[in-house]
């Protein structure tokens, strides 16, 4: 256990630059992106069906379970009339990108790690190359940014519905009228908590999207290296996320604090 600890360790540095060095091929790759606009534009329609279920079941559910727990705990002091507010706000800031980037991490992630895993270990992307194009431009590029852009619109869309969710949870379980809870949205839900909630569903689709294609890429072992890649997409993935979240939550707020006393 020690030894694969140590081994993890100091292989961490040499992984961690050659995902630098893929990303900034990556980067590269995008002025070519109008040459392959509908293998993006195929991209972004399979990266959002695939996943599109899943966001509004997921975002439904996270609304109303959070809303059934703010409003026990503040039940409990008399101050129920504040769930709306308080619930939106929570699941804008912090709650609903987090949990539904988790879903994502799993549903798109693995997906496009398993399929880039696969064309890498029965030499299709050889095949690719040897045939005049890059990879980087045909496969990876597309992919890369169809990630991003449609987990950032599917996040955006999930908190909208995690809101409907909450509202519906209240009034099946505490009755609450739809109005009041709407009316205290407006004095709890602040540009700050928005501005957080947008740039950590960038930052996680942006995430999911490295991770996922990186591994995909770099895949090695035939199926078994496939099945290895797929567990550590979504393991690494799930990782990167928690630590960007903090990460994201204590400089915002740490950014707010400074401005806020200056």
């Amino acid at each position: 256990m020690i030894s694969k600890i140590q081994k993890y360790i100091s292989g961490a540095p040499e992984e961690i630059g050659s995902m630098l060095i893929f990303l900034k091929q990556i980067l590269k790759s995008f002025g070519s992106l109008k040459d392959y606009k509908l293998e993006l534009l195929s991209q972004m329609y399979q990266v959002g069906t695939s996943a599109l279920i899943v966001t509004i079941v997921s975002g439904v559910f996270v609304g109303a379970i959070f809303a059934t727990q703010f409003y026990i705990q503040l039940l409990g002091y008399g101050a129920n009339s504040f769930i709306g507010g308080l619930n939106t706000s929570g699941t804008i800031r912090d709650l609903g990108p987090l949990l539904v980037a988790f879903m994502l991490a799993g549903k798109i992630g693995a997906f496009m790690s398993a399929e880039l895993g696969t064309m890498k270990v029965t030499n299709q992307i050889d095949a690719i190359r040897c045939l005049g194009t890059d990879p980087f431009q045909y496969l990876l590029a597309p992919r890369f940014l169809a990630i991003v852009v449609m987990t950032l619109v599917l996040l955006f869309f999930a908190l909208i519905v995690s809101i409907v969710g909450g509202i519906f949870a209240m009034i099946i379980t505490a009755n609450i009228n739809p109005i009041e809870y709407i009316s205290m949205i407006p004095d709890l839900v602040t540009p700050v908590s928005v501005i957080t909630g947008l740039v950590k569903s960038f930052v996680f689709g942006f995430l999911i999207a490295w991770i996922c294609c990186y591994l995909g890429y770099t895949t090695e072992g035939g199926a078994k290296g496939v099945g290895r890649t797929v567990n550590k997409t979504a393991v690494t993935t799930v990782v990167a996320i928690v630590i960007a979240d903090f990460t994201i939550s204590a400089s915002i707020d740490w950014i707010s604090f400074i401005l806020g006393g200056s």
